[in-house]
């Protein structure tokens, strides 16, 4: 049924959307912001398999 889920006009109308709904004013601030969020959950994320357990 959905063999081919995601095809790239998929990946365009949700682009549009988004454009649509924050504005190309503040796409940057929001990319730099899930771009920090992924780094501090990327660190947190290996300081808890560098713990050993007691």
């Amino acid at each position: 049924m959905l063999r081919n889920g995601l095809e790239p006009w998929h990946l365009l109308i949700v682009a549009i959307v988004v454009l649509a709904l924050f504005g190309s004013k503040k796409l940057p601030d929001t990319a730099r912001a899930l771009g920090k969020s992924m780094r501090i959950l990327k660190s947190e994320a290996k300081a808890m398999k560098e713990e050993t357990p007691q």
